[in-house]
């Protein structure tokens, strides 16, 4: 991490709250709205876990009180992307860990305030069973993302664009991509066990705790 990483004038609890909102009477007064297509993996591969949401429920709240915690996890689309080598990755390649998914985009303004608290939480609890993935949906070159990232003095954060937006497209119609941010938890068998529309303060203590309790960690590590 680095100093000179800024906190957001105003708290991000309240974008998130304000996202729900708007995503509930249609309007996107914090993030923006978008379409599209994609598809969804077979519901019978997402039947486990069920603990680590009962151990999520009761921590979806505070800073991280716009998490919605499944009843049961749900299955993810196949997603692709490219890391900062132009290489194709896929979610699929993280199988094993437990991964924040994040959408974002260089045009999202609370993407900005979001990006460096999700830099901080990489560097308190990534590891070999939890990683933050962030992947910018900017059209055209990568290099804008790069040199957003850049500005921000983000350090701790792997690279991941796709330029031609198929991400947020499939997650659109899996009913998980409103605007922007969108903000997936996903187990280490790919799928979903907590979702967030909107922004949130991820490194902040409630952040961490719920992440914790995903992994199946004490809340205080």
């Amino acid at each position: 991490m680095t100093d000179g990483t800024t906190r957001p004038k105003f708290p991000l609890r309240s974008l998130a709250l304000v996202a729900l909102l708007g995503a509930a009477i249609g309007v996107g007064a914090v993030y923006v709205k978008s379409s599209g297509q994609g598809n969804q993996t077979a519901a019978v591969t997402c039947a486990g876990n069920t603990e680590a949401l009962a151990r999520m429920k009761p921590l979806a709240r505070g800073e991280v009180a716009g998490v919605v915690v499944p009843d049961a996890p749900r299955p993810v689309p196949d997603l692709a992307f490219q890391d900062a080598n132009g290489q194709q990755k896929r979610l699929a390649d993280f199988a094993g860990k437990t991964v924040l998914l994040n959408i974002w985009a260089t045009w999202c303004a609370p993407c900005r305030h979001e990006m460096p608290a999700l830099d901080r939480l990489q560097a308190a609890l990534g590891g070999e069973r939890f990683e933050v993935v962030t992947v910018s949906i900017d059209s055209g070159s990568t290099q804008k993302s790069k040199d957003f990232l850049s500005e921000l003095k983000i350090s701790n954060l792997g690279f991941y664009a796709d330029p031609e937006g198929g991400v947020f497209q499939k997650l659109k119609q899996a009913g998980r991509a409103v605007g922007l941010p969108t903000t997936l938890i996903v187990d280490g068998a790919g799928c979903e066990i907590g979702y967030l529309p909107g922004p949130a303060e991820w490194d902040h203590e409630d952040g961490q705790a719920l992440i914790r309790a995903a992994l199946g960690e004490p809340p205080n590590g």
